[in-house]
């Protein structure tokens, strides 16, 4: 072996093992900052004409969260179904109109949950495995069709009642009383949720908890 063919081995072996190690030590350090766990953020009736300044908040804070849109939304807007899952949001299904689901028939259930699923993997969205229904009204008829579809029902453990007016401190406040694998319910447009994000991810910090995905399996937020 040449003198510069054994360099360039050398070399390349030290850059495996300093990738490797750089690897190794990003694990215990994750681990070491969501000590208390994962919670759910979401963010329902997108996307809108704020979405992109959402997701940018989201993204500079290094926060993720599950997007649940609209379908007709999602439909008239294609672009940003799919900047949402750049910026490393999940995206699920929350009906096509935002009707209340339980004054409906099964086929208009169905029609509303269907129409979604193919708007949102049509926008580049993927096809959703969860499912938000409005106002978080539900009934058998309103499971039964979601789960025909493959998705899992998802309500939320704290409202953080952006959608009802409240302040950015109120917002970050409800934040705050989340626990290991609870989810929060905020919406897409809200200014204030918006002005709250970076105040979001600093108290989730303070407290060890990391912002995760939702498990279709179990319904709560784990590690992504």
């Amino acid at each position: 072996m040449t003198a510069k063919r054994a360099l360039t081995v050398l070399a390349a072996a030290a850059a495996l093992t300093v990738t490797a190690t750089t690897a190794a030590s990003a694990a215990p350090a994750r681990a070491a900052a969501c000590g208390a766990g994962y919670v759910g953020l979401t963010f329902d009736d997108g996307p809108s004409g704020t979405t992109t300044k959402l997701l940018d908040a989201l993204r500079q804070n290094g926060l993720r969260a599950t997007m649940f849109n609209q379908g007709q939304y999602a439909a008239a807007n294609p672009s940003l179904v799919r900047a949402q899952v750049a910026a490393g949001m999940w995206v699920a299904n929350h009906s096509y109109t935002h009707p209340h689901l339980t004054r409906l028939s099964q086929a208009q259930i169905d029609s509303e949950i269907s129409r979604t699923q193919q708007a949102i993997a049509n926008a580049g969205g993927g096809t959703p495995k969860l499912f938000r229904p409005p106002y978080g009204e539900t009934n058998a008829t309103v499971k039964s069709v979601a789960a025909r579809y493959g998705l899992t029902e998802i309500i939320w453990h704290v409202d953080s009642q952006d959608w009802n007016g409240a302040s950015t401190d109120a917002i970050v406040q409800s934040v705050a009383r989340l626990t290991n694998g609870q989810i929060i319910l905020m919406h897409d447009w809200p200014a204030n949720t918006l002005a709250a994000v970076p105040r979001i991810a600093q108290t989730l910090a303070s407290r060890g908890l990391c912002a995760g995905t939702i498990s279709p399996q179990t319904g709560r937020a784990v590690a992504p």
